[in-house]
C-alpha cells in the first residue's frame, strides 16, 4: 500500500503554525492520499479489478487517484465533466499527467454529471464496468473520513484553532471528529454556498465547528490579485508553494484574521496544507491568459 512520509510541523509566525500536509508522499497530495488509505484497503480486501471516480478538468482527486492506481497497478477510470474538455487534453497539465498515469478517461456532459450520485446512474456504470470500486467525487465517503480523521497528532492538542480549507468537506470531518471538545475547528471553502454545512454535518460527530465563508474570492478557482499577490509572497517568505484554490485562500484568511485581531494572542493557530500543487500550472494557464500576473 501507500507509504506516508512523517512531516513536522512548522512555525510561520509566533502565533500561526502549519502543518505540511502536501509532503506526506511524492505524487499523491496532502489530504487526498488520507481520503484513499482506508479505501484502498477495501478494494483490495475485496478484490475489486480497478477504481472509478468523478472529477473536473484540474481535479486535484482525479490527479491523486491516478498516481496511486500507477504505483499500485491498479486500473483507474476518471469520468470528467464536461465533453467540451476532451479535444483538450493536450494543453489540460492534469488530464496530460493522469493519462501518463494510466487512467481510462470518459468524459459526460455537465448535464449527466450532475447525476453522479444517482442510484440508477452508477447501476449504469457498475453495469458498465463490473467489479470497479467507486469512490465519490472529490474522494470524501466515510472511509475518507475515517483516513482524514488521522491527520491530526498527539503533538496538535496545544492548538486552540485548527484551520483548513474545504471542497467537500471530507477533510474537515474528519478532523473535527478527531480533534478535542475545547478546540475550535474553522472550515474555509473555496466555493459559494450553504449547502457545505448539512454536507458536513453527515460525517462530523462533534458540534465545536464552523464555516469562515469570506475568503473563496468569488467562487470556485476564482481569484483576484491580492491572492496571487499573497500566495507569491508566502512563498518567498516561507518556501512553501499554496494553491490558489484551496490553502491559498485558507491561509490568506488565516492571515487576515490574525491581522483584525480575530484570534486572541494567546490562542496557538494550526493551518493544514492540504497539497492541491499540481492545479498551480493549470491556473497559470488561465493567468497566462488574461496577461496578469504568475503564480511563482
Amino acid at each position: 500500500m501507500l507509504e506516508f512520509n512523517s512531516v513536522e510541523n512548522i512555525k510561520l509566525t509566533s502565533q500561526i503554525f502549519l502543518k505540511p500536509e502536501y509532503a506526506i508522499h511524492p505524487t499523491v497530495s496532502g489530504n487526498k492520499i488520507r481520503k484513499l488509505k482506508y479505501n484502498l484497503d477495501k478494494f483490495k480486501k475485496e478484490n475489486y479489478e480497478g477504481i472509478l471516480t468523478f472529477g473536473g478538468a484540474f481535479s486535484n482527486h482525479i490527479a491523486a487517484t491516478a498516481a496511486a492506481g500507477y504505483t499500485l497497478g491498479i486500473p483507474t477510470i476518471g469520468v470528467i465533466r464536461g465533453m467540451e474538455v476532451s479535444t483538450k487534453i493536450g494543453s489540460n497539465p492534469t488530464l496530460s499527467y493522469v493519462q501518463k498515469c494510466g487512467m481510462k478517461l470518459e468524459f459526460i456532459s455537465r448535464t449527466e454529471y450532475k447525476l453522479k450520485t444517482e442510484k440508477s446512474y452508477l447501476a449504469s456504470l457498475e453495469s458498465k464496468y463490473p467489479n470497479y470500486y467507486i469512490i465519490p467525487e472529490g474522494g470524501t465517503n466515510h472511509l475518507a473520513v475515517k483516513g482524514c480523521g488521522e491527520i491530526l497528532t498527539d503533538e496538535d492538542r496545544q492548538f486552540a484553532v485548527i484551520c483548513c480549507a474545504v471542497g467537500t468537506g471530507g477533510t474537515l470531518s474528519g478532523i473535527i471528529n478527531s480533534s478535542l471538545p475545547h478546540q475550535k475547528i474553522i472550515g474555509f471553502p473555496a466555493l459559494k454556498g450553504a449547502f457545505l454545512k448539512q454536507d458536513i454535518c453527515k460525517f462530523a460527530k462533534q458540534s465545536n465547528w464552523d464555516l469562515c465563508q469570506v475568503y473563496h474570492f468569488g467562487g470556485y478557482a476564482k481569484v483576484d490579485l491580492n491572492l496571487i499577490e499573497f500566495i507569491n509572497r508566502f512563498e518567498r517568505e516561507f518556501k512553501i508553494p499554496l494553491d490558489p484554490i484551496y490553502t491559498g485562500k485558507m491561509l490568506f484568511g488565516v492571515f487576515d484574521m490574525m491581522d483584525k485581531g480575530m484570534f486572541s494572542k494567546s490562542q496557538k493557530v494550526l493551518a493544514i496544507h492540504t497539497g492541491g500543487l499540481q492545479g498551480i500550472e493549470g491556473m497559470n494557464q488561465k493567468l497566462r491568459k488574461n496577461n496578469l500576473d504568475l503564480m511563482v
